[in-house]
């Protein structure tokens, strides 16, 4: 009953304010992919004013998605920066390409706030910070695993849970998705128990 009553929130929520995140000039949106990414831009009012181009790219290693800040915003302060997040075009499930776009909608929802998290995670470092960034995140595996998971942690504080517990299922659950990739997710992502360890600390944290 609970779950219901936060989903019809969620969609009401949504009648409202997607007008508004529709008329938002700062955001470079595909057409096919619009309606996901206001649902999880929805979840990240700090990010209206931020400049965002969601752009799809043929193909991404390792990754589906991938959020980086532009080359001239390392040199600009936060509230001027802007960013990119790449979307592969395609991934392969056992050797076989599918479209990016035609998984399930609410999966799709999850990985985009995923990479939102890489951006607010951005959003709290200094230029020469972020440069850093760079250079461990292909370094140092520890440091990929930090950022994964700060990346899961904000999208699991903004309200996202629902979708990044769709979007981890999805893929460790599915047969037919390497075992590679899954190995990748189970290393570097928080993992579904985690996440809902979060969400029961935050619900307690509230009723408290």
């Amino acid at each position: 009953m609970r779950k219901r009553f936060k989903q019809l929130v969620l969609f009401i929520t949504c009648l409202i304010l997607i007008p508004q995140l529709v008329s938002q000039p700062n955001k470079k949106i595909p057409k096919s992919i619009e309606k996901e990414v206001r649902i999880a831009l929805m979840h990240y009012p700090e990010l209206k004013d931020i400049p965002i181009e969601f752009r799809f790219k043929k193909n991404i290693k390792k990754s589906v998605m991938q959020a980086q800040p532009t080359f001239g915003a390392l040199f600009r302060s936060k509230d001027k920066r802007d960013y990119t997040i790449f979307i592969s075009e395609k991934f392969k499930i056992t050797g076989e390409e599918f479209k990016t776009v035609d998984v399930p909608s609410d999966v799709l929802v999850g990985w985009l706030g995923h990479e939102m998290g890489h951006i607010m995670d951005y959003q709290h470092r200094s230029g020469l910070n972020l440069i850093g960034f760079g250079f461990r995140y292909v370094l140092l595996k520890e440091f990929v695993k930090k950022a994964e998971r700060a990346a899961d942690s904000f999208a699991v504080t903004h309200g996202m849970s629902d979708y990044i517990l769709r979007t981890k299922r999805f893929i460790l659950d599915n047969s037919a998705i390497h075992p590679t990739y899954k190995d990748r997710i189970k290393q570097y992502y928080l993992s579904p128990d985690e996440i809902m360890e979060m969400v029961e600390e935050k619900d307690s944290s509230k009723s408290g």
